[in-house]
């Protein structure tokens, strides 16, 4: 009985393992409708935890990681009721080419890929203790890819798309 269980509960995880590297866009084009301000879509390195926090979905790509995070900017940026903010481990700048092949032609491709966009970067750890918290009350859909180099998760946070930082500034300045 316990040999069947086990089986049964493999085959289950390869099911959803597999669904989700196959599917991973039918699931963004879901859940971003259902996402708001505060929530976080991450795209990860290979080596990024699975976090035990129920909120917190994580689904294999199988994909190259600029791929991944050109598609989720492209996917927000379209959406009309939420805008990206984009964080970056504050470490990735400090990751030697001769540690780490590749390193230099990613930060190049990552940084052209997000120029422009409102992004701020940040110690790795006080990133993981952000999405720890906002997963407290909030979900957070991580996308895991394929990308073998330390430091290069892209973490977005969700911002109100038609309600800015000004207007509410603007609103509490109102309510004095």
């Amino acid at each position: 009985m316990n040999k069947f269980v086990i089986a049964f509960i493999s085959v289950l995880f390869m099911t959803s393992t597999s669904f989700s590297q196959n599917n991973w866009r039918e699931e963004l084009k879901e859940q971003l409708p259902l996402l708001g301000h505060r929530n976080w879509i991450l795209v990860v390195d290979a080596a990024y935890p699975l976090q035990s926090k129920p909120a917190i979905k994580t689904l294999v790509t199988g994909e190259d990681q600029l791929e991944v995070v050109k598609e989720v900017l492209d996917a927000v940026e379209k959406a009309s009721h939420v805008f990206p903010e984009i964080y970056l481990d504050k470490e990735l700048d400090y990751v030697p080419e001769g540690e780490t092949a590749g390193i230099e032609a990613y930060r190049d491709n990552l940084y052209k890929l997000i120029q422009g966009r409102n992004t701020t970067k940040v110690l790795h750890e006080e990133l993981i203790a952000d999405i720890d918290g906002a997963a407290k009350l909030f979900n957070v859909l991580v996308l895991k890819t394929n990308l073998t180099i330390p430091y290069t998760s892209v973490f977005i946070r969700l911002d109100c798309g038609y309600w800015g930082a000004e207007q509410e500034e603007k609103l509490r300045e109102l309510m004095k």
